[in-house]
């Protein structure tokens, strides 16, 4: 059966130690070396090897136990994370690096609360990481106000921290401060998530191609961005490829998960490309998300006209504006509505040419415009 050492590169340092391993097998001091090397080279695999090797003849020391936890960690098994690293911190609760590790293991367990209460002001003043974590935290758990306060100050204490910057220029995005997310994306260097903040900017600028270069760059560093995924699709939107476009943002919406603003932008996707089934499917989406958010069913109110139900329209069209007055698609709804007079034919005729309509300089659609809003709403 193949072992973890079958792979390793000749030449390296793990390939010398692993055959010094083979001359002195139960070398503890040794095989502890090794599995630090193994880490370093991103071999957890077989770090985790070499430590279960150590611990079949005596207890792990702590740092041995540090490496385990670690390994763990690149292992993607956070649940024994957690448990190595409370063990550890049982002997040494101040230690900012377990705290940290802790709570990284915590936050990918989905156990937000739990992952920030380990996050204290010593720290977060020592580990740059760690307060990039407290603002993702933050804002993954919808305490914007919270956390736009406390990036503003780590980003004064931390500001070489790539990481950190582009963490704080996303947040500073969705709290409309241009200034600020401009100024950190441009810090974070080519982090994915500052590359998609400086995508989201292009989209804003009318830079339809220079953002399309953001987000491929961020995808190609970590395609598990959705933020990314949303705009490349709406990038797509814009150079008249609805086809990418929907299945782009879809793909979006579905790592977000609950962002309510990706699903809208899908559904207005697929209606440009005149799939009115898969357009109301996403709408859906959203509305089983967030019963209030207006654009949810002013969506549905214009697929409705689509559809020919006029009642049904007329319906989520006054839900639409009663829940936000502004509601694009609340009054875009309503308005085919009127021009129509509820005929279902007619109604079909307007909209159609409404949704590819330029309504700027720009040649930008009422439809395109909607589903932008993705990633500024939601």
């Amino acid at each position: 059966m193949a072992t973890p050492y079958n792979d390793i590169p000749a030449g390296g340092r793990l390939e010398a130690l692993l055959r010094l391993l083979t001359q002195d097998p139960a070398n503890t001091s040794l095989l502890s070396d090794a599995a630090d090397t193994a880490l370093a080279e991103r071999r957890p695999d077989i770090a985790r090897d070499l430590l279960a090797r150590i611990e079949a003849g005596a207890h792990l020391s702590p740092a041995q136990l540090g490496q385990q936890g670690l390994a763990a960690m690149q292992l993607q098994d956070f649940a024994a994370a957690d448990v190595i690293f409370t063990r550890l911190r049982e002997q040494n609760p101040a230690d900012a690096s377990l705290r940290f590790n802790q709570a990284w293991s915590l936050a990918m367990l989905k156990r937000f609360d739990e992952a920030l209460a380990l996050l204290d002001k010593p720290t977060l003043a020592a580990l740059p990481q760690a307060a990039m974590l407290q603002v993702q935290l933050m804002h993954d758990s919808e305490r914007h106000d919270e956390a736009f306060i406390e990036a503003k100050r780590h980003i004064a204490r931390h500001p070489q921290h790539k990481g950190l910057a582009a963490a704080v220029s996303v947040l500073a995005m969705d709290m409309e401060d241009v200034e600020l997310a401009r100024e950190c994306a441009s810090r974070g260097g080519d982090h994915p998530d500052a590359l998609t903040t400086l995508g989201v900017l292009a989209l804003g600028d009318e830079q339809g191609a220079q953002a399309k270069i953001m987000f491929d760059r961020a995808l190609k560093l970590n395609d598990k961005t959705p933020r990314a995924w949303v705009g490349i699709g709406l990038a797509a939107l814009a150079a008249g490829d609805s086809a990418a476009a929907a299945r782009d943002i879809e793909h979006g919406a579905e790592m977000f998960a609950d962002h309510v603003g990706s699903w809208i932008a899908a559904g207005w996707a697929y209606v440009i490309k005149g799939d009115v089934v898969n357009g109301r499917r996403c709408f859906e989406k959203a509305l089983s998300l967030d019963h209030n958010f207006s654009e949810s069913h002013g969506s549905l109110g214009v697929i409705a006209i689509l559809e020919s139900r006029v009642d049904d329209a007329r319906q989520l069209a006054t839900t639409a504006l009663r829940l936000d007055r502004q509601s694009f698609s609340g009054a875009l709804a309503q308005a085919l509505l009127l021009q129509s007079q509820g005929k279902p034919d007619v109604a079909r005729a307007i909209i159609e040419r409404a949704l590819n309509t330029p309504i700027d300089s720009t040649g930008k659609t009422i439809a395109q415009a909607m589903a932008r809003q993705a990633l500024f709403s939601g």
